[in-house]
Protein backbone atom coordinates (compact mmCIF):
# COMPACT_ATOMS: atom_id res chain seq x y z
CA UNK A 1 0.00 0.00 0.00
CA UNK A 2 0.60 3.66 -0.31
CA UNK A 3 -0.22 4.82 3.37
CA UNK A 4 -0.86 8.48 3.88
CA UNK A 5 0.11 9.64 7.44
CA UNK A 6 -0.59 12.58 8.41
CA UNK A 7 1.36 14.13 12.10
CA UNK A 8 4.02 11.97 11.15
CA UNK A 9 6.87 14.03 12.56
CA UNK A 10 4.51 13.94 16.04
CA UNK A 11 5.57 11.27 18.70
CA UNK A 12 2.74 8.11 17.88
CA UNK A 13 2.77 9.18 14.14
CA UNK A 14 6.74 9.14 13.95
CA UNK A 15 6.58 5.65 15.25
CA UNK A 16 3.83 4.54 12.89
CA UNK A 17 5.87 6.09 10.15
CA UNK A 18 9.06 3.67 11.66
CA UNK A 19 7.36 0.80 11.81
CA UNK A 20 5.54 0.77 8.36
CA UNK A 21 8.99 1.30 6.89
CA UNK A 22 11.00 -0.92 8.84
CA UNK A 23 8.42 -3.90 9.40
CA UNK A 24 6.39 -3.26 5.81
CA UNK A 25 6.84 -3.04 2.47
CA UNK A 26 4.30 -0.07 2.56
CA UNK A 27 5.27 3.04 0.94
CA UNK A 28 4.82 6.42 3.42
CA UNK A 29 3.94 9.34 2.73
CA UNK A 30 4.08 11.68 5.68
CA UNK A 31 2.62 15.01 5.95
CA UNK A 32 3.16 16.99 8.33
CA UNK A 33 3.19 21.39 9.40
CA UNK A 34 6.12 21.19 11.80
CA UNK A 35 4.48 22.95 14.83
CA UNK A 36 6.50 23.04 17.81
CA UNK A 37 5.38 18.76 18.74
CA UNK A 38 6.64 17.77 15.30
CA UNK A 39 10.44 16.82 14.17
CA UNK A 40 12.07 15.42 11.47
CA UNK A 41 14.66 14.38 13.53
CA UNK A 42 12.10 12.07 15.03
CA UNK A 43 11.70 10.07 11.37
CA UNK A 44 15.49 10.12 11.15
CA UNK A 45 16.17 6.58 11.36
CA UNK A 46 13.89 5.68 8.10
CA UNK A 47 14.28 9.43 5.95
CA UNK A 48 17.02 7.84 3.64
CA UNK A 49 14.33 4.68 2.53
CA UNK A 50 13.09 5.22 -1.00
CA UNK A 51 9.57 4.25 0.04
CA UNK A 52 9.22 7.37 2.45
CA UNK A 53 8.07 10.57 1.45
CA UNK A 54 7.84 13.61 3.08
CA UNK A 55 5.56 16.63 2.73
CA UNK A 56 5.38 19.74 5.01
CA UNK A 57 1.94 20.73 4.96
CA UNK A 58 -0.92 21.92 7.15
CA UNK A 59 -4.05 19.73 6.95
CA UNK A 60 -6.34 22.83 6.87
CA UNK A 61 -5.01 23.87 3.49
CA UNK A 62 -7.70 22.56 1.08
CA UNK A 63 -5.49 22.92 -2.14
CA UNK A 64 -1.85 21.59 -0.71
CA UNK A 65 -4.09 18.54 0.30
CA UNK A 66 -5.47 17.97 -3.00
CA UNK A 67 -2.10 18.16 -4.10
CA UNK A 68 -0.73 15.28 -1.97
CA UNK A 69 -3.49 13.08 -2.91
CA UNK A 70 -2.99 14.11 -6.80
CA UNK A 71 0.70 13.44 -6.80
CA UNK A 72 0.89 10.35 -4.47
CA UNK A 73 -2.61 8.59 -4.96
CA UNK A 74 -2.71 6.88 -1.85
CA UNK A 75 -4.22 3.86 -0.79
CA UNK A 76 -5.17 4.66 2.73
CA UNK A 77 -5.08 7.09 5.05
CA UNK A 78 -3.80 7.19 8.77
CA UNK A 79 -4.61 10.20 10.38
CA UNK A 80 -2.77 11.37 13.27
CA UNK A 81 -2.78 15.10 13.07
CA UNK A 82 -3.19 16.87 15.73
CA UNK A 83 -2.89 19.43 18.98
CA UNK A 84 -3.01 16.87 21.45
CA UNK A 85 -2.05 18.65 24.95
CA UNK A 86 -4.23 18.95 27.65
CA UNK A 87 -2.58 21.81 29.30
CA UNK A 88 -2.28 23.93 26.30
CA UNK A 89 -5.62 23.39 25.11
CA UNK A 90 -6.35 25.14 28.22
CA UNK A 91 -4.18 28.12 28.28
CA UNK A 92 -5.43 28.16 23.81
CA UNK A 93 -8.36 26.35 23.08
CA UNK A 94 -8.80 28.15 19.16
CA UNK A 95 -5.49 26.37 17.61
CA UNK A 96 -7.32 22.76 18.81
CA UNK A 97 -10.50 23.62 16.97
CA UNK A 98 -8.54 24.76 14.25
CA UNK A 99 -6.49 21.67 13.89
CA UNK A 100 -8.63 18.92 15.45
CA UNK A 101 -12.01 20.08 14.09
CA UNK A 102 -11.60 22.08 10.79
CA UNK A 103 -8.12 20.34 10.02
CA UNK A 104 -9.86 16.71 10.07
CA UNK A 105 -13.24 18.06 8.03
CA UNK A 106 -10.94 19.64 5.71
CA UNK A 107 -9.32 16.02 5.52
CA UNK A 108 -12.37 14.06 5.60
CA UNK A 109 -13.87 16.45 2.65
CA UNK A 110 -10.45 15.93 0.34
CA UNK A 111 -10.54 12.36 1.06
CA UNK A 112 -14.05 11.56 -0.17
CA UNK A 113 -13.69 13.61 -3.06
CA UNK A 114 -10.58 11.38 -4.12
CA UNK A 115 -12.63 8.10 -3.44
CA UNK A 116 -14.81 8.87 -5.30
CA UNK A 117 -13.19 9.49 -7.96
CA UNK A 118 -11.17 5.63 -7.88
CA UNK A 119 -12.13 2.63 -10.01
CA UNK A 120 -14.03 -0.25 -8.08
CA UNK A 121 -10.69 -2.37 -6.81
CA UNK A 122 -8.99 0.85 -5.72
CA UNK A 123 -12.49 1.36 -3.38
CA UNK A 124 -12.78 -1.66 -2.17
CA UNK A 125 -8.61 -0.91 -1.39
CA UNK A 126 -8.57 2.39 0.59
CA UNK A 127 -9.32 3.16 3.96
CA UNK A 128 -9.67 5.48 6.00
CA UNK A 129 -8.45 5.59 9.85
CA UNK A 130 -9.20 8.31 12.46
CA UNK A 131 -7.05 7.92 15.75
CA UNK A 132 -8.49 9.42 18.51
CA UNK A 133 -7.79 9.36 22.57
CA UNK A 134 -9.73 7.83 25.86
CA UNK A 135 -10.02 11.16 26.57
CA UNK A 136 -13.29 11.55 24.81
CA UNK A 137 -15.32 9.51 27.27
CA UNK A 138 -14.40 11.69 30.56
CA UNK A 139 -13.70 10.28 33.24
CA UNK A 140 -14.22 6.98 35.21
CA UNK A 141 -14.62 6.18 39.15
CA UNK A 142 -12.57 3.76 40.46
CA UNK A 143 -14.31 0.98 38.52
CA UNK A 144 -15.23 0.08 35.45
CA UNK A 145 -13.59 0.69 31.79
CA UNK A 146 -14.09 2.34 28.56
CA UNK A 147 -15.74 0.65 25.94
CA UNK A 148 -16.16 1.51 22.26
CA UNK A 149 -19.91 1.96 23.69
CA UNK A 150 -19.32 4.45 26.34
CA UNK A 151 -20.71 8.10 26.34
CA UNK A 152 -18.87 10.63 25.33
CA UNK A 153 -18.52 13.06 28.07
CA UNK A 154 -15.26 15.12 27.16
CA UNK A 155 -14.02 17.54 29.82
CA UNK A 156 -11.37 19.55 28.42
CA UNK A 157 -10.87 21.85 25.31
CA UNK A 158 -8.40 19.17 23.85
CA UNK A 159 -11.12 16.18 24.74
CA UNK A 160 -13.52 17.97 23.20
CA UNK A 161 -12.37 18.74 20.10
CA UNK A 162 -11.26 14.98 19.64
CA UNK A 163 -14.65 14.07 20.18
CA UNK A 164 -16.13 16.75 17.63
CA UNK A 165 -13.71 14.90 15.06
CA UNK A 166 -14.88 11.56 16.22
CA UNK A 167 -18.18 12.21 15.52
CA UNK A 168 -17.31 14.37 11.31
CA UNK A 169 -15.19 10.57 11.13
CA UNK A 170 -18.57 8.67 12.07
CA UNK A 171 -20.33 10.75 10.05
CA UNK A 172 -18.83 10.64 7.02
CA UNK A 173 -18.96 6.57 7.20
CA UNK A 174 -22.92 7.00 7.48
CA UNK A 175 -24.09 9.65 5.34
CA UNK A 176 -21.46 8.98 2.64
CA UNK A 177 -20.31 5.57 2.93
CA UNK A 178 -16.88 6.33 3.32
CA UNK A 179 -15.29 3.84 4.49
CA UNK A 180 -14.09 4.91 7.99
CA UNK A 181 -12.14 3.27 10.82
CA UNK A 182 -11.87 4.60 14.43
CA UNK A 183 -9.54 4.17 16.88
CA UNK A 184 -9.61 5.38 21.14
CA UNK A 185 -6.20 4.59 22.75
CA UNK A 186 -4.82 5.31 26.28
CA UNK A 187 -1.95 7.09 27.17
CA UNK A 188 0.93 6.52 25.09
CA UNK A 189 4.54 6.09 25.97
CA UNK A 190 8.16 5.79 24.80
CA UNK A 191 10.71 7.23 22.72
CA UNK A 192 10.60 10.36 20.82
CA UNK A 193 7.37 11.64 22.90
CA UNK A 194 8.33 15.99 23.14
CA UNK A 195 9.09 16.64 26.84
CA UNK A 196 6.03 18.34 27.48
CA UNK A 197 3.95 15.14 28.61
CA UNK A 198 4.22 13.40 32.07
CA UNK A 199 7.04 10.77 31.67
CA UNK A 200 9.49 13.01 29.38
CA UNK A 201 9.00 15.47 32.11
CA UNK A 202 9.37 13.52 34.75
CA UNK A 203 12.96 11.98 33.61
CA UNK A 204 14.47 15.65 32.25
CA UNK A 205 13.32 17.35 35.64
CA UNK A 206 14.99 14.60 37.37
CA UNK A 207 18.09 14.70 35.66
CA UNK A 208 18.19 18.39 36.06
CA UNK A 209 17.93 18.23 39.70
CA UNK A 210 14.82 20.29 39.77
CA UNK A 211 11.31 20.13 41.08
CA UNK A 212 9.43 16.91 39.89
CA UNK A 213 5.87 18.57 39.72
CA UNK A 214 3.18 15.86 40.32
CA UNK A 215 -0.53 17.93 40.22
CA UNK A 216 -2.99 17.27 43.02
CA UNK A 217 -2.13 14.08 45.15
CA UNK A 218 -0.74 12.11 42.63
CA UNK A 219 -3.46 9.32 42.52
CA UNK A 220 -5.41 10.10 39.13
CA UNK A 221 -5.01 6.82 37.08
CA UNK A 222 -4.21 6.26 33.46
CA UNK A 223 -3.71 3.22 31.61
CA UNK A 224 -0.39 3.54 29.97
CA UNK A 225 0.32 1.92 26.04
CA UNK A 226 3.82 1.62 24.83
CA UNK A 227 3.61 3.86 21.49
CA UNK A 228 5.38 1.00 19.40
CA UNK A 229 2.43 -1.44 20.76
CA UNK A 230 -0.23 0.91 19.09
CA UNK A 231 1.86 1.51 15.89
CA UNK A 232 1.17 -2.27 15.34
CA UNK A 233 -2.87 -1.79 16.39
CA UNK A 234 -3.30 0.62 14.03
CA UNK A 235 -1.41 -1.36 11.17
CA UNK A 236 -4.02 -3.79 12.48
CA UNK A 237 -6.81 -2.31 12.48
CA UNK A 238 -6.32 -0.79 9.03
CA UNK A 239 -5.69 -3.80 7.43
CA UNK A 240 -8.25 -6.32 9.34
CA UNK A 241 -10.90 -3.84 10.90
CA UNK A 242 -14.10 -3.44 9.77
CA UNK A 243 -15.30 -0.47 7.75
CA UNK A 244 -17.78 2.05 10.57
CA UNK A 245 -16.19 0.34 13.54
CA UNK A 246 -14.31 1.86 16.47
CA UNK A 247 -11.91 -0.20 18.44
CA UNK A 248 -10.38 0.90 21.78
CA UNK A 249 -6.96 0.21 22.41
CA UNK A 250 -5.10 -0.11 25.78
CA UNK A 251 -1.86 -1.40 27.47
CA UNK A 252 -3.19 -3.25 30.38
CA UNK A 253 -1.29 -1.02 32.84
CA UNK A 254 -3.39 0.89 35.01
CA UNK A 255 -1.00 2.96 36.99
CA UNK A 256 -1.36 6.22 39.54
CA UNK A 257 0.38 8.95 38.56
CA UNK A 258 2.55 9.18 41.79
CA UNK A 259 3.63 5.19 41.13
CA UNK A 260 4.66 6.39 37.59
CA UNK A 261 6.65 9.41 39.10
CA UNK A 262 8.24 6.96 41.59
CA UNK A 263 8.87 4.04 39.41
CA UNK A 264 10.91 6.42 36.86
CA UNK A 265 12.98 7.78 40.15
CA UNK A 266 13.75 3.88 41.50
CA UNK A 267 14.87 3.31 37.47
CA UNK A 268 16.90 6.53 37.48
CA UNK A 269 18.37 5.54 41.18
CA UNK A 270 20.07 2.15 38.98
CA UNK A 271 21.22 3.75 35.78
CA UNK A 272 22.26 7.01 36.88
CA UNK A 273 22.45 7.30 40.90
CA UNK A 274 22.98 11.12 41.97
CA UNK A 275 25.96 11.98 44.29
CA UNK A 276 23.32 11.60 47.20
CA UNK A 277 19.85 10.46 48.12
CA UNK A 278 17.16 9.45 45.44
CA UNK A 279 15.18 10.97 42.54
CA UNK A 280 12.22 10.30 45.11
CA UNK A 281 13.51 13.53 46.94
CA UNK A 282 12.92 16.07 44.10
CA UNK A 283 9.17 14.87 44.25
CA UNK A 284 6.65 17.92 44.78
CA UNK A 285 3.24 17.84 44.62
CA UNK A 286 1.56 21.06 42.78
CA UNK A 287 -2.08 22.70 42.27
CA UNK A 288 -4.02 20.18 39.90
CA UNK A 289 -4.89 20.76 36.89
CA UNK A 290 -8.19 22.02 36.21
CA UNK A 291 -11.07 19.91 35.28
CA UNK A 292 -8.62 17.18 35.61
CA UNK A 293 -10.12 13.75 35.25
CA UNK A 294 -9.46 11.13 38.15
CA UNK A 295 -8.96 7.55 36.03
CA UNK A 296 -9.20 6.41 32.20
CA UNK A 297 -8.69 2.54 31.50
CA UNK A 298 -9.60 1.15 28.70
CA UNK A 299 -11.47 -2.03 27.20
CA UNK A 300 -9.56 -3.67 24.81
CA UNK A 301 -11.54 -6.72 24.74
CA UNK A 302 -12.68 -6.15 21.28
CA UNK A 303 -9.50 -5.54 19.13
CA UNK A 304 -8.30 -8.65 21.05
CA UNK A 305 -11.24 -10.88 19.68
CA UNK A 306 -11.99 -9.76 16.09
CA UNK A 307 -8.27 -8.55 15.43
CA UNK A 308 -5.92 -10.31 17.59
CA UNK A 309 -4.03 -7.88 19.35
CA UNK A 310 -2.41 -7.86 22.35
CA UNK A 311 0.30 -5.43 23.77
CA UNK A 312 3.72 -6.95 23.62
CA UNK A 313 5.72 -5.65 26.52
CA UNK A 314 4.39 -4.81 29.85
CA UNK A 315 4.77 -1.56 31.54
CA UNK A 316 8.24 -2.29 33.58
CA UNK A 317 9.48 -3.19 30.16
CA UNK A 318 8.31 -0.15 28.65
CA UNK A 319 8.84 2.64 30.95
CA UNK A 320 12.99 0.71 31.44
CA UNK A 321 13.64 1.23 27.35
CA UNK A 322 12.02 4.89 27.58
CA UNK A 323 13.99 5.82 30.54
CA UNK A 324 17.39 4.74 28.57
CA UNK A 325 16.44 6.06 25.86
CA UNK A 326 15.71 9.25 27.36
CA UNK A 327 19.45 9.02 29.04
CA UNK A 328 21.01 8.27 25.28
CA UNK A 329 19.28 10.85 23.68
CA UNK A 330 19.67 14.18 25.45
CA UNK A 331 20.84 15.72 22.29
CA UNK A 332 17.37 15.18 20.77
CA UNK A 333 15.45 16.49 23.67
CA UNK A 334 17.78 19.91 23.30
CA UNK A 335 17.22 19.99 19.52
CA UNK A 336 13.21 19.44 20.14
CA UNK A 337 12.71 22.10 22.64
CA UNK A 338 15.21 24.74 21.73
CA UNK A 339 13.73 28.06 21.79
CA UNK A 340 10.28 26.90 22.20
CA UNK A 341 9.65 25.11 25.67
CA UNK A 342 11.66 25.06 28.90
CA UNK A 343 9.73 22.33 30.54
CA UNK A 344 7.25 25.12 32.19
CA UNK A 345 4.13 24.40 33.63
CA UNK A 346 1.18 25.14 30.86
CA UNK A 347 -2.83 25.31 31.64
CA UNK A 348 -3.06 26.67 35.09
CA UNK A 349 -5.54 29.29 34.22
Amino acid sequence: MKVLVTGGAGFIGSAVVRYLINETDNTVINIDKLTYAGHLESVEPIADSSRYHFEQVDICNTEKVQRIFDDYRPDSIIHLAAESHVDRSIDGSAEFIRTNIVGTHNLLKVSKEYYEGLGHNEKERFRFLHVSTDEVYGELGKEGFFKETTSYDPRSPYSASKASSDHLARAWFHTYNFPVLITNCSNNYGPYQFPEKLIPVVILKALQGADIPVYGDGTNVRDWLYVDDHARALLNVLKEGSLGETYNIGGHNEKKNIDVVKTICSILDELQPKADGSYEDQITFVTDRPGHDFRYAIDATKIEAELGWTPEGTFESGIEATIKWYLENIDWCEAVTENNYQLERLGIK
